[in-house]
């Protein structure tokens, strides 16, 4: 029978006093600023605090919670999402209690950027070479012998007192209380979801699923599923899997586990999701149009403004971002699919943001018909009239040069009837260019029908 939440369990904050005081917006909000600024060690943006100088410990030893620990998650130590001590306001849980169980003392592995990255991902290039692929990113690494076999694999969750003290914490509060939601739709779950407790999370969504409420949604729509994917916590995302989570599930944007992990760069939810084996669509399109991949390439697009011709490395968050586009594609996504509104591909997308690094990177993609992928056309133009009608500089011309080698064809043309000679600006700045295209090879008919 299928739990109905009554309205009068929608009550203020201040009525509820077993809520945490925090709201998932707020712990979310804090955590982008948190990444959008260098640490105090000096590090780029992205990257997450060292840890904490301070050890966390518990009252429970190893023995008695029948297992081994394991360093603190560096996601949530020193983060405010994985904090031993009970959220605030929480009255009806005794803290000395709460403190006897621990919620994330499991160490994720290394990122998932580092297993789908080579350790010298970049290199300075030979200047004579204007189109080297940096390393890393040559047409061998994207080969099936280049990634890994799978994602790392997480620890399974392990029953004990740790969990069990959680299981009997839920049981006391009841379904009213973890049903019950705030102004903002925040269910506990939700919360515990945010901060990164992962034996509160587990408990509480043992419940719900009981309850067949596991997807309930706050006032954006996020499911607890989508409120840990966006706060990076990747050990409750794949235990909310497991647990029967619907893993296509969209917030109001029309966005899945999957865009939330692309949009910001979260390459430990992606591994999470494909260690879990749920069946999630690749192809999902927000209601914007885009695809996970999309998303995923306009991201790093971002991250990688202004982009570098030859850049000797990427920050932190770049290379995040990158390792969800080939972890995306790594899970089969279509890289020819065009977002809705313009019809443009992720080729497009990268020409468009004058990013020669990256339109290199998906022209060594193994498969598919590369001539009729390079030849595409959005709303008419092609990726190479995309790319000549770039500002001239360095970053058009490689973009030209990697594009008619790959097949691009210079002779189609657009909705104005225009060819991609045409779209050059004035100025004896793409005169080498105008030369290069009017001189191409003439593609075969059956390109430039």
């Amino acid at each position: 029978r299928r739990w109905k939440i009554p309205l009068r369990e929608r009550l203020s904050r201040n009525e509820r006093s077993h809520c945490p005081s925090q709201t998932v917006k707020k712990l979310l909000e804090e955590q982008r600023r948190r990444q959008q600024q260098p640490d105090a060690a000096g590090g780029l943006p992205g990257q997450f605090p060292p840890p904490l100088a301070q050890p966390l410990t518990s009252s429970v030893s190893e023995g008695e919670a029948g297992h081994t620990h394991f360093p603190a998650h560096p996601e949530t130590v020193g983060s405010g999402l994985g904090s031993l001590a009970p959220p605030t306001g929480f009255v009806d849980w005794d803290p000395n209690t709460h403190a006897a169980y621990t919620d994330s003392l499991y160490s994720y592995p290394a990122s998932a950027a580092e297993s789908f990255l080579t350790p010298d991902f970049y290199s300075p290039s030979d200047p004579g070479r204007p189109c080297s692929f940096p390393l890393g990113m040559e047409a061998g690494s994207w080969r099936a012998s280049g990634l890994p076999s799978g994602p790392p694999q997480l620890p399974p969750v392990v029953t004990g007192p740790s969990l069990d003290t959680a299981r009997a914490h839920m049981l006391a509060l009841g379904p009213q209380k973890l049903l019950a939601q705030d102004e903002e739709g925040d269910t506990l779950l939700h919360l515990f979801a945010a901060r990164g407790l992962r034996w509160a999370a587990y408990a509480a969504a043992e419940m719900l699923q009981a309850y067949r409420h596991l997807d309930i949604r706050e006032h954006k729509g996020k499911t607890p599923l989508l409120v840990a994917a966006a706060a990076n916590q990747p050990l409750i995302v794949e235990d909310l899997l497991n647990l029967g989570a619907e893993p296509n599930a969209t917030d109001h944007q029309g966005r899945s586990v999957l865009h939330v992990a692309a949009t910001y760069g979260l390459p430990r939810v992606l591994s999470a999701v494909i260690n879990s084996g749920v069946r999630v669509d690749i192809e999902a399109r927000d209601f914007e149009g885009l695809t996970p991949l999309h998303t995923a390439i306009l991201a790093l697009n971002v991250a990688m403004h202004p982009p570098d011709l030859y850049p000797p490395v990427l920050s932190t968050q770049a290379q995040d971002r990158l390792a969800c586009v080939k972890m995306l594609l790594h899970m089969g996504a279509d890289h020819t699919s065009q977002e809705i509104k313009s019809n443009k591909t992720v080729l497009h997308l990268a020409v468009q943001a004058a990013n020669p690094t990256l339109v290199q990177l998906l022209l060594a993609l193994p498969r598919g018909d590369l001539r009729a992928f390079v030849n595409m056309k959005a709303h008419g133009n092609t990726a190479l009239h995309m790319a000549a009608a770039l500002p001239p500089g360095p970053a058009q011309e490689a973009i030209v040069r990697r594009l008619l080698a790959a097949g691009a064809d210079p002779t189609l043309r657009n909705l104005e009837n225009e060819q991609p000679v045409h779209l050059l600006r004035p100025g004896p700045g793409p005169e080498g260019l105008r030369q290069l295209l009017k001189r191409s090879r003439v593609a075969p008919p059956g390109l430039s029908s």
